[in-house]
């Protein structure tokens, strides 16, 4: 990214942005005190003209780099034809999508909405109804199994099977229907499956909970499991998917498929809010006109981003560069040698460095980091996540790699 001049337009400076947020915006974030103005690449430039390497991505939904310049000459594109029309009517971008889309995952059909959350709420009642219309389970009574240390998002359904004191306290009661179990044990879940459990509901990777990687097998296992015991494999794909573990789907790593991805992030290339659910004509068949929808979802400015997103990951230029500097970064990290670091974990490009509890807090190393011009962030006190647009190049990686000596030794 050049350096220009900054292109702050409000005339505020940093710090008047905070304070005006601070004093009109509710206080659901915590955000390190760094306003962005423009962004390129893996690069961003704040309000008062410093520069920042970006190593969260805005959560892999920046997967394919800030403007990314062929996502954004698609919807500069589409912004001149028609950007909504709600589902009232058909528009010329919906079914082009749910075809490529639906090819790239091995499905046969979608459900598009716009957030992640929208897309697990999705998957959620998909799994009910197939549970009742299908699998012949007795009404009001379908189970769907959980994992501890979730993050699946922020409605009240899906708090409700959270572990998170904080996701969930003060927003009770409660929906039921849910059982949790522990991540990465193949045991607790066959011990929960009973007649009326529809679905497994899974993380990959877990993504919010600090970059936690279940045993080799596991999904294989999860896979058998729910084939044999009739239950369907829903794996949120939202953080891992899409070319961030260095596969197009994080599941694709154990050569799993399960019966429904939900996907979203960087299925917007960091310009749309775009979800999908994805599976077989099969399960998806249990919706008829009336029972689901969204104004926004299937939109034709979403879906056309959303074609480019599939068009690029068919090329698997970024999977394979994570892939690539995956395998170069996790050597370079376990070699610094510090004794605050308890664990380094991830894939590809997907890192969680916990800090031992007498190391300080993960925040105080973003900080740091800030400081040093790199910007992440830090997830359940003591573990930081690095999770950079999938376009960054091995110099600037190694950039990279000496800001976290320079702060964690």
């Amino acid at each position: 990214m050049s350096v220009q001049a900054p292109t702050n337009t409000s005339g505020l400076t940093g710090l008047q942005h905070i304070d005006l947020v601070e004093r009109c915006a509710a206080h659901n974030y915590h955000p390190l005190p760094v306003v962005v103005s423009q962004a390129d690449g893996v690069w961003v430039e704040d309000a008062d003209g410093k520069r920042y390497m970006d190593m969260l991505a805005a959560y892999s939904a920046v997967n394919f780099g800030h403007c990314n310049a062929e996502l954004v000459a698609v919807a500069k594109e589409q912004l001149e034809r028609v950007t909504l029309t709600s589902r009232a009517f058909h528009n010329d971008q919906l079914g082009p999508l749910c075809e490529q889309l639906a090819e790239l995952c091995g499905m046969e059909a979608i459900l598009p909405m716009n957030t992640g959350a929208e897309g697990v709420e999705t998957a959620i009642k998909t799994a009910r109804k197939w549970g009742y219309t299908i699998k012949g389970v007795p009404a009001g009574k379908a189970k769907i199994i959980c994992c501890n240390d979730n993050f699946h998002g922020r409605t009240t359904t899906i708090v409700s099977f959270s572990t998170d004191t904080q996701c969930r306290e003060g927003f009770g009661p409660f929906t039921p229907g849910f059982e949790i179990i522990e991540y990465g044990n193949i045991d607790a879940l066959r011990n929960a499956i009973d007649d009326n459990t529809v679905a497994f509901l899974v993380e990959p990777i877990q993504g919010e909970a600090g970059i936690i990687v279940p045993p080799p097998g596991y999904l294989k296992q999860v896979r058998d499991l729910c084939s044999e015991k009739n239950i369907l494999f829903i794996a949120d794909e939202i953080q891992s998917g899409l070319g961030r573990c260095g596969a197009t789907f994080c599941c694709r790593t154990e050569n799993v498929q399960p019966d429904v991805f939900i996907l979203g992030k960087a299925l917007g290339g960091g310009i749309m809010p775009v979800s999908a659910v994805v599976s077989s004509r099969e399960i998806l068949s249990v919706f008829t006109p009336g029972d689901h929808g969204s104004t926004f979802g299937g939109n034709p400015l979403a879906c056309a981003v959303a074609r480019k997103v599939v068009e690029i990951l068919k090329t698997d230029k970024y999977q394979s560069n994570a892939r690539e500097l995956g395998e170069y970064l996790f050597p370079r990290l376990h070699a610094i040698k510090t004794e605050k670091v308890k664990e380094i974990r991830g894939r590809g490009l997907w890192v969680g460095i916990e800090f031992r509890p007498s190391a300080g807090k993960a925040r105080d190393y973003c900080e740091r980091l800030m400081n040093e011009g790199m910007l992440c962030k830090d997830t359940h006190e003591q573990t930081m996540r690095l999770a950079p647009p999938l376009c960054i190049t091995r110099d600037e990686l190694d950039w990279a790699i000496n800001k976290l000596e320079k702060v964690l030794v």
